[in-house]
């Protein structure tokens, strides 16, 4: 048997090293086997007694749009019919790093590429490197013609529709990834204010086993459930990931407040700011869910959104008047749930020294919530239907209302976000910029929305070209969809890779 669970193999490993044997591991994603992949598996194999091969999992393959093409057991698969590799195991980790450790070999081989690669992003290369220098073991690098998988499949089997790979022509004529890669590093500078309403995001999934019989009730069965930060909690930690600092200003309830779990899942350079509303739960969305599938059965709110008492609402604004100067932006996440009231949206823009503002319609606020609740923002970006229900416009151009509402509001950037159908932007000179979708693989959309204008109020803030706000926004928005609700942020490194893979 060649295929083993990594641990197993690794208690294979040491017996087969206690014989003496010289090992000798590569690891890589294998997406699609080519002579590039046999050549340097048949070198390594040359250098030692046992060849083992650890893969990728899908989960941590970052290629870009439509990567695997083909998913980890059958690329494990494709390996191991290799005749000259011995073992094959699929890695739990994102880098070879821990299962070096893990399966201390003799020998780490990496293809010829690795040499003359002129900058890794991640710094995953040279953590392997290290790693395998404090075992004991040896770096090799083999020294035969690079192929790409990349090359191949970005040839012969591309994903990306027509539509983005037209796209992205156009816009290597306009920009390159260093011009993102300078808006991104800006970034790394600011200081910023994020004020919004606290959401956890409860998932219950569940089975479905049936209907019951004595009403026309469609029963589930119980499997297991998540808990996630969502709301302006989420979009603190996403723009954490590109921040200097964050400062947050939230309201939760002093009943089930939830406030341990909060500060656990917020990330280190986020400083929480609570307000705590009396008589009052922290708010909880909580989704019932197809296990399988995915796909949301109903949900349950949690809330009351009647907001702070007079008292504490001064309070609030007050402090949001003494220090909102103080940072570079602030990010009204507003969901319509209490947590900014009409005072407080007349102190966030007059103390703004750079106002970025969403303002979400759910099904809690649903006609009551639109933009115009405030009168200026530097930076907008609602979704279509929100935009609609602003202007009570069901079909038609959006370039008109956008226009309207820019106008009114004194606004310096405005973006549309439209699901599958992309982002359209306008910018200071009054253009526009449709920027398709680059989501392929759609697990969950919850969130997408919130992980979109978190990034992109950082790249509005420094007055970046409106078309690489958008891209940055469309990128962010198609790694997030990927995500099962809100389980982690999107960060900067998986960022800057998605990019690059856009654009080669």
């Amino acid at each position: 048997m060649k295929f083993f669970e990594i641990n197993e193999l690794a208690v294979k490993i040491n017996s087969l090293k206690s014989k003496g044997k010289k090992i000798v591991h590569c690891h890589g994603i294998f997406d699609i086997l080519h002579i590039g992949h046999i050549r340097y598996l048949e070198k390594a194999k040359q250098m030692g007694d046992i060849l083992v091969v650890t893969i990728t999992p899908d989960r941590y393959v970052d290629k870009g749009i439509g990567r695997p093409v083909f998913n980890e057991l059958l690329r494990s698969e494709m390996v191991a019919s290799l005749h000259f590799v011995d073992y094959v195991a699929i890695n739990h980790w994102q880098t070879a790093v821990e299962t070096i450790r893990l399966l201390k070999p003799d020998f780490y081989i990496r293809g010829a590429d690795f040499k003359n690669r002129p900058q890794d992003l991640t710094g995953n290369s040279q953590k392997e490197e290290q790693t395998i220098s404090e075992i004991g073991g040896k770096l090799v690098y083999t020294d035969d013609m690079h192929f790409s998988s990349t090359d191949l499949i970005n040839r012969y089997l591309n994903t990306i529709s027509d539509e983005v790979e037209d796209y992205l022509k156009v816009f290597r004529k306009r920009y390159n990834k260093e011009n993102i890669i300078q808006t991104l590093d800006k970034m790394s500078d600011l200081r910023v204010l994020v004020i919004g309403d606290t959401i956890l995001d409860e998932y219950q999934y569940c089975e479905a086993i049936g209907k019951s019989s004595k009403d026309p009730v469609l029963v589930l069965k119980y499997q297991s459930h998540d808990l996630f930060a969502g709301g302006v909690l989420a979009v603190a930690n996403h723009v954490a990931n590109f921040a200097k600092e964050v400062k947050l200003v939230t309201l939760i309830g002093d009943k089930d407040s939830y406030e341990e779990f909060i500060r656990s899942q917020l990330l280190p350079n986020i400083d929480p700011y609570f307000i705590i509303q009396d008589n009052a739960p922290t708010l909880i969305k909580r989704r019932f869910i197809e296990g399988y599938s995915l796909n949301k059965l109903f949900e349950v709110y949690v809330m009351d959104s009647s907001g702070l008492n007079d008292k504490k609402d001064r309070q609030l604004c007050q402090w949001v008047r003494d220090n909102a100067s103080t940072y570079d932006l602030v990010i009204a996440s507003d969901f319509g749930h209490g947590a900014i009231s009409d005072k407080m949206v007349d102190a966030i823009i007059e103390f703004s020294p750079y106002l970025a503002v969403n303002t979400q319609a759910n099904a809690g606020n649903r006609g009551f919530h639109t933009i115009s609740r405030y009168s200026h923002a530097d930076y907008i970006c609602i979704a279509e239907h929100e935009i609609r229900l602003e202007t009570r416009t069901l079909n038609g151009d959006l370039k008109p209302l956008i226009d309207k509402l820019a106008s009114k509001m004194a606004c310096k950037y405005f973006v549309v976000t439209r699901g599958r159908q992309g982002a359209l932007v306008r910018d200071t000179a009054w253009d526009f910029i449709e920027i398709p979708s680059f989501a392929q693989n759609i697990v969950d959309r919850v969130g997408a929305g919130d992980a979109f204008f978190a990034v992109t109020s950082l790249a509005a803030s420094l007055a970046a070209p409106a078309e690489i706000i958008g891209f940055i926004g469309n990128a962010v928005g198609a790694l997030a969809v990927e995500i099962v609700g809100n389980k982690k942020s999107i960060d900067k490194k998986s960022t800057l890779k998605f990019i690059s893979k856009m654009l080669k």
